[in-house]
């Protein structure tokens, strides 16, 4: 939690008059009890109607006063807690975005998304209070057993016996608070992980008629989070009762011992009454300070599971400059490549070695789970690996700065992300000076044209959150389009073809085959249809090249590919 505060830094002027203000604010409120106690000894005692009018006006200036520094404070407080929480929310987004693939899959994105929500918020309500409150209190606090000391030590004394007890009640409810509230925090988690599959799967679930259970499933885990919220909220509620405890059996001494002296002379009523104020200061302000210590505990709590995220590694380190290329724009080696997906786990891949020359097209196919969609992120280096080189135009991946690399590869992914927008913004992604004729011609090569331009506005027409108002097939022609603006050197095809029909499918692959230029193409898929015209296919077999070479090749030759043909195709006989 204190590595965050560094996002404060340009909040330092805010971060400083706040409690400053609220200081001078505390200054007159512990000034006004002697203005009661002067006014009631003197001005009361004596009939003196213009000193009692006059203390009346003292106490309205100190009020209003105070209340001019209170919203001040406010202010300041509220600017610098918003800007740091802001500012910190940029910064973990940032970070996120930063995180290479394997760290994604570790965190989960249920966990990402509370991080940078529900505990950023709560980290901020933190801050404001902090400044608020955690001078102010501490100081009326002392400085009210101060002031009373000035009016009478014995009395007094009283005020030393009850501010330790009511610092051990905040302090124990604020550690055994603590764990709590972390462990609410990640029973949160779990509950928006649940939802957001729940509703992203809502189809699914409905067709299988598996509501009950998914309710079933929802409530006991909301079920888990209320009884720890409980068990945290019970021992929350424990400060209020005793700070009012002690603080009441103070003030039954304090009036006691104020009655007796008032007896005997010591004192003067005013002054019981000064005494009295103050031991009531202290009870309002230590209510306060109980609300700020809970919900400092729950920002504590949460600003460390935002600090777990940033101490999260990048993964991959980006060189800052480029290499000088050592052969033509758009080749492709992988030599001896090796790689796992999480430490200690079984590789998904297996001494990788090929090589791809510019304008190839290499075709891509295995059974489900053999690491085709794995060998084609390499290329990109969404992943590292541990043995081996994948190298692009004759240079190591991992020499290249990240964003020059990617600028030469466009990918489309196995699922079809669109964003809520319209279709040129979506397509912009790609290629951001593009004209409109660049985009009608990559809708055209990814067979996206027709039905682009049916639709009302054309380029302009409105696409929902992720893509919901398309088909699967026009969503993947559009995801297409987006990457051929991009005009890549090297263009990965991820199984993006699934949702069209054999005849969209050979246009797509045709007019891609056309393209002006020489592309290098990698196409995953599972159609042998799709890969039958390669220059070089690649049978993957459990993470492993089984064969490599042309169709007429492996037909004859590869046991893997023959299965996965005469699955999809009659075998003549």
């Amino acid at each position: 939690m204190k590595k965050l505060l560094v996002y404060l830094k340009d909040y330092k002027k805010e971060s400083i008059l706040g409690p400053l203000f609220k200081l001078l604010e505390a200054s007159f409120e512990l000034i006004i009890p002697l203005v009661v106690a002067s006014m009631i000894d003197v001005g009361i005692a004596n009939s003196d109607k213009g000193y009692v009018g006059k203390m009346c006006l003292i106490m309205a200036i100190l009020g209003f006063t105070g209340l001019i520094s209170a919203v001040t404070a406010q202010y300041f407080a509220a600017k610098a807690a918003v800007g740091f929480a802001t500012k910190l929310r940029h910064e973990l987004f940032a970070h996120i975005e930063s995180l290479s693939f394997t760290n994604m899959d570790k965190q989960g994105t249920s966990t990402l998304i509370t991080r940078m929500t529900s505990d950023i918020n709560q980290v901020q309500s933190g801050v404001n209070l902090v400044l608020r409150l955690f001078l102010r209190s501490p100081f009326i606090v002392f400085g009210a057993m101060v002031m009373a000391f000035t009016v009478d030590v014995k009395a007094a004394l009283i005020f030393v016996v009850v501010i330790p007890l009511l610092s051990i009640v905040v302090f124990g409810v604020m550690l055994a608070s603590i764990p709590l509230f972390d462990k609410v925090q990640k029973n949160l988690d779990q509950v928006l992980g649940t939802t957001r599959e729940n509703l992203t799967g809502v189809r699914v679930i409905r067709a299988f008629g598996k509501e009950e259970n998914e309710v079933e499933k929802f409530d006991g885990q909301t079920d888990t989070l209320r009884k720890i919220q409980m068990t945290a909220a019970r021992i929350s509620a424990l400060m209020n009762p005793f700070t009012y405890v002690i603080i009441n059996g103070g003030l039954m001494m304090l009036i006691y011992t104020g009655a007796v002296r008032v007896e005997l002379g010591i004192l003067t009523q005013g002054q019981v009454v000064a005494l009295v104020n103050y031991m009531s200061q202290i009870l309002v302000e230590l209510v306060k300070l109980a609300n700020l210590i809970i919900t400092v505990t729950k920002a504590v709590a949460c600003g460390n599971r935002v600090q777990s995220v940033f101490e999260i590694p990048a993964g991959m380190e980006s060189k800052r400059e480029n290499p000088a290329r050592q052969t033509g724009q758009g080749t492709v080696d992988f030599e001896g490549v090796s790689m796992k997906y999480h430490e200690g786990g079984e590789e998904a891949l297996t001494n990788i070695t090929f090589h791809a020359k510019k304008g190839d097209t290499i075709g891509v196919i295995g059974g489900t789970g053999s690491g085709k969609t794995t060998l084609v992120h390499l290329i990109p280096r969404f992943y590292d690996i541990e043995v081996g080189s994948v190298r692009v135009d004759g240079v190591d991946v991992r020499d290249y700065d990240l964003v020059s690399l990617r600028d030469k590869i466009g990918i489309v992914m196995q699922k079809a992300v669109l964003f809520q927008g319209t279709i040129r913004e979506n397509l912009l992604w790609g290629n951001e000076t593009a004209s409109d004729d660049e985009l009608w011609q990559a809708l055209k090569i990814s067979q996206a044209e027709e039905f682009v331009r049916q639709k009302e506005g054309g380029l302009d027409a409105r696409i929902e959150q992720e893509g919901r108002n398309l088909s699967g097939g026009q969503k993947q022609r559009l995801s297409i389009a987006r990457a051929l603006v991009k005009k890549p050197e090297i263009l990965i095809l991820d199984d993006s073809a699934s949702a069209l029909d054999y005849a969209t499918d050979a246009k797509l692959r045709r007019a891609i085959k056309e393209m002006p230029g020489e592309t290098t193409v990698f196409i995953v898929s599972q159609r042998a249809s799709s890969l039958m015209h390669a220059d070089l296919i690649i049978v993957l077999d459990d993470g492993c090249v089984a064969a490599m070479g042309r169709h007429e090749q492996l037909l004859e030759s590869c046991q893997v590919y023959q299965e996965i043909y005469y699955s999809q195709f009659e075998k003549s006989t």
